[in-house]
């Protein structure tokens, strides 16, 4: 048995692996403050998490938590956080706060933040300081995979056996915000100086040899100079991390969007049309991860789920469709994980519940309703509870042809035709009700004649294939539920029922039989 949570193969498919058995995130991500106090995280956080069915909890630790005082360090936090999370049966995915969060320098040491001629910071094109730490500042990436290194050594003493934490991200949404790349005095002498051969030789553009990054890439030079930039910087830290214990590591996305000029959105931070730098920069990852909090929410899962960068959602909407995009992240693209953000809000009493600024939503772009987790509990429980028990049907059909996910886009996407062995599928999303998932869900191909249908509102009709004449008639329908792949049978409707077989709003299983007439 490994000793180690790793990346590996199952079937063609990258797998998360915990104790050597393949494991699926069903996360949570808390609140940026939660697990920076244990008591708060006893009174406030695991209260809020029973119920839910998750597996993981995804939390920060800050590096002014560990080293406040330079080369003095503190792992109490972090023994605290791994004894509270044993108890509660839950793995962890660590989220490294160090030089950089949401692009600033926020969660770095004071004796860091207070030095700003040794860790200098980045500057816009007016020579403006931003609040930012250069990634071209040596000194301060040197400090934080010092930091970071020593963090997972202390957790490779003391959770070598356990495996609580299965995982790491490095750095939260990292790039520049306010400029299109850094024009500190050091970062716009490497700007002029030629492009390093190997990322030529990565672009295709060795003939440029002896240019600068204007020269080389034009309009997209700014951007994939940060992207070389930061990636080169994480790179450091995640090797320094790996070098004491080589835990999968990964960065998280502030997603490319409107106004889409770089710098409106962090510039340099791992969205997908930087991937090539980053994947060449900072080989030691595991995936780029995007955060989701638009509208668009099975295109960013498309565009992120290629091959090479295994789909893992460490931040996603918390609204009751976040229980619907738990079936396409498995289902369509045999995800990692999924995690949205703010888990202790879901349990919480709504009348004390605080929801985030509407200036603030706006400011950074989010779709209004995907912070409002009112009623999104019980929708979530049950697809975790359904994703746990129908786990070894999904590891024998998942990519193949014989499972097929699919998830609601917008309002006016009616449903899709789903094509199987010898019978097809004409699946319609029904009505949205307020405060309801949107229509979901995967259909498992059994047999020829025999589908499992699970997920939530929807209904489907079933037909022969072209050319033949005859009329696909459902013989048998069953409702039921999963128990470690088993389908367990419930009511058998036929009668009225049978006129209108569907899955309602909650997630819910249905066997169907199918004949020619």
């Amino acid at each position: 048995m490994s000793a180690l949570p790793y990346i590996g193969e199952l079937n063609g498919v990258s797998t998360l692996f915990v104790k050597d058995e393949p494991f699926f995130v069903l996360g949570g991500e808390l609140h940026n403050s939660s697990s920076s106090d244990l008591r708060y995280m006893e009174e406030k956080v695991w209260p809020m998490l029973k119920g839910l069915n998750m597996n993981t909890v995804v939390l920060p630790l800050a590096w002014e938590s560990v080293e406040a005082v330079e080369g003095v360090f503190d792992f109490s936090l972090l023994d605290g956080l791994l004894e509270q999370a044993r108890r509660e049966g839950m793995r962890l995915v660590l989220l490294w706060f160090g030089l950089w969060k949401n692009s600033e320098s926020n969660y770095a040491p004071g004796w860091v933040k207070k030095d700003t001629d040794t860790y200098f910071r980045v500057c816009d094109d007016s020579g403006k300081k931003l609040n930012i730490i250069s990634p071209l500042c040596e000194a301060a990436v040197a400090k934080d995979a010092y930091a970071f290194g020593k963090m997972m050594e202390h957790l490779s003493r003391v959770d070598h056996e356990e495996n609580t934490v299965i995982f790491v991200q490095i750095e939260n949404e990292i790039g520049v915000l306010g400029a299109d790349r850094d024009f500190s005095p050091y970062a716009q002498e490497i700007f002029e100086q030629p492009v390093p051969a190997e990322i030529l030789a990565v672009f295709d553009k060795s003939k440029q040899q002896g240019s600068g990054w204007a020269a080389v890439f034009g309009d997209e030079a700014s951007e994939l100079f940060m992207a070389w930039s930061y990636a080169r910087a994480v790179e450091k830290i995640a090797g320094a991390g790996r070098a004491c214990y080589p835990l999968p590591m990964y960065v998280n996305a502030w997603l490319e969007q409107h106004p889409w000029r770089p710098g409106t959105y962090p510039c340099g931070g791992p969205v997908m049309k930087m991937a090539k730098m980053w994947k060449a920069c900072a080989p030691s990852l595991f995936t780029m991860a995007p955060d989701i909090y638009d509208p668009h929410t099975a295109d960013v899962m498309d565009e992120y789920a290629v091959a090479g960068n295994p789909l893992f959602i460490p931040e996603i909407r918390k609204d009751p469709v976040c229980a619907s995009y738990v079936y396409y992240a498995f289902g369509k693209h045999n995800a990692i994980g999924i995690s949205p953000f703010g888990i202790e809000d879901l349990m919480a009493d709504p009348s004390i519940f605080k929801k985030p600024p509407l200036f603030l939503m706006m400011e950074l772009n989010i779709d209004i309703t995907a912070m409002d987790g009112t009623g999104t509990a019980p929708y979530l429980s049950a697809a975790y509870d359904m994703m746990t028990h129908i786990k070894p049907l999904y590891l024998k059909y998942r990519n193949t042809s014989m499972l097929q996910a699919f998830v609601q886009r917008e309002a006016n996407d009616g449903g899709l035709w789903l094509r199987f062995g010898i019978y097809d599928m004409v699946v319609s999303y029904k009505r949205r009700g307020e405060g309801q998932p949107v229509g979901a869900g995967m259909i498992f191909e059994l047999a020829p004649d025999k589908f499992l249908c699970v997920g939530m509102n929807y209904k489907f009709d079933v037909y022969t294939k072209p050319g033949n004449k005859n009329c696909a008639m459902i013989s048998r329908a069953v409702e039921g539920h999963l128990e470690n792949g088993r389908f367990i049978e419930g009511r058998v409707l036929n009668g009225d029922e049978r006129m209108n077989v569907n899955l309602n709003e909650k997630p819910s299983a249905l066997l169907v039989e199918i004949y020619d007439l």
